[in-house]
């Protein structure tokens, strides 16, 4: 059955095809879809389009369809063509002429684009949730690591001292600029698009501001036009979003695979956390961090792939929208994944001490030995060919390994309470 039955059937290929993994996607949307059906039969009867018995009658027999999604009971029958066509068909025999009603004053269109959006707005408030969890997590590591010297790189050659605190406070401090994107997206996306029907509104007394306060959403999409295309720049948007968070976890997972290798022996993760080989039996290789990088070098192509499905729409629905569900929802899902399980990783990864006294990482001090000499007087350019000589020569070395560094976001002043509160008010 489909909402859009005309007298010649449909053939079976082009209908295999046109539909795709749309059923698989509508079972994820079908608790959005009724939800938006409750909010759209309250509206009809405030505007009597509809009876207060036919509402009654059309909310109960929705909240019945509810209950069975939530139980796991629902299913989308053999010929059955969407969410929105199932949900009317059991209306109809359940709830009788009542649930021919409901249609009125929308089209598929406005439906599936206002369960997309009810469905964003929960994900990405969870996803939210979570990355704010893990930046806390790398606050506590920071402020627990904060005495604990560490090489710093630069061009992935030796640099300057730096300090555990320092690395793990640079990946909260990125997180709480991704959780201001995020929370952006989430502000852009929770918009109502419900009765902008096939993108140009109705002729019906519809009141679109009671449905969007009734479905929870903080403002109205109003040109109902835009409210069809914004489904695009929806999904572009939530590319943006994860594209930042997975270059932000890229290089987290990237480091871990790198500082954890027997050439650097800088951390540790649990024995449990680490999987052997089958002829080598001393390895103990990272394989959760290096699926965690190759997740995320996939998730940050997606705002290019969205742009490349909008790049030549012209204005109004195209059935094109319907791929963007195959690009976004599962990376999504696979964002909530990485982040959930880096915040059960991080918490139990161990650092080394002492990493600074091997001698091949005294060269790290060459900028501490010039700022020594600055604070007695020298000029820096003086100072700089002093130093540079020492090491050409084989004679520098380290006469203090302590360092004392005391500006803001410094190894000795790590401002976490300042990175938290970046965090607190993302």
């Amino acid at each position: 059955m489909k909402l859009w039955n005309k007298k010649e059937k449909l053939d079976k290929i082009i209908e295999k095809f046109t539909i795709g993994n749309d059923p698989d996607f509508d079972m994820i949307l079908a608790r959005y879809d009724v939800m938006g059906s409750m909010a759209h039969a309250r509206m009809l009867k405030k505007v009597e389009l509809i009876s207060e018995k036919e509402c009654q009658i059309l909310v109960q027999g929705l909240e019945e369809i509810l209950n069975e999604i939530n139980q796991g009971t629902f299913t989308i029958g053999e010929g059955i063509e969407d969410i929105h066509s199932q949900i009317e068909i059991l209306l109809t025999e359940r709830c009788g002429d009542a649930g021919k009603k409901l249609h009125t004053a929308r089209s598929r269109n406005d439906q599936i684009a206002t369960d997309l959006k009810l469905y964003y707005r929960d994900i990405l408030n969870d996803l939210f949730e979570n990355v704010k969890e893990l930046a806390f997590h790398f606050l506590h590591k920071a402020d627990a690591t904060r005495h604990l010297l560490m090489p710093g790189y630069t061009h992935s050659q030796v640099g300057m001292v730096s300090s555990f605190g320092l690395w793990y406070a640079s990946f909260a401090e990125s997180l709480s600029d991704d959780l201001v994107l995020l929370k952006t997206v989430i502000r852009l996306v929770d918009q109502n698009p419900l009765g902008s029907a096939a993108g140009y509104g109705s002729s019906l007394p519809i009141d679109r501001d009671y449905t969007t306060a009734e479905l929870g959403f903080s403002d109205l999409l109003i040109n109902p036009v835009y409210a069809q295309v914004s489904r695009g720049r929806g999904e572009l948007f939530i590319g943006f979003a994860l594209q930042s968070l997975a270059t932000t976890i890229n290089r987290f997972a990237s480091d871990i695979c790198l500082y954890s290798n027997e050439n650097y022996r800088f951390l540790n993760l649990p024995e449990a956390f680490t999987t052997g080989s089958s002829i080598m039996p001393h390895k103990k290789n990272p394989d959760v961090m290096e699926l965690v990088r190759a997740q995320c070098n996939r998730v940050v192509t997606m705002p290019v792939q969205v742009q490349m499905m909008l790049g030549n729409l012209q204005t109004g629905y195209h059935r094109d929208y319907q791929l963007l569900k195959e690009l976004v929802f599962p990376n999504l899902d696979k964002m909530v994944d990485i982040i959930c399980v880096l915040n059960y990783c991080v918490p139990h990864i161990t650092e080394e001490e002492g990493i600074m006294l091997d001698s091949k990482y005294k060269l790290c001090y060459t900028v501490e030995r010039i700022n020594e000499l600055i604070a007695d007087g020298v000029h820096f350019r003086d100072a700089y060919h002093q130093v540079k000589e020492e090491v050409v020569s084989g004679h520098f070395e380290v006469k203090n390994y302590a360092v004392n560094h005391s500006h803001a976001g410094s190894i000795g002043n790590l401002g976490l309470n300042r990175i938290e509160k970046k965090i607190m008010s993302a």
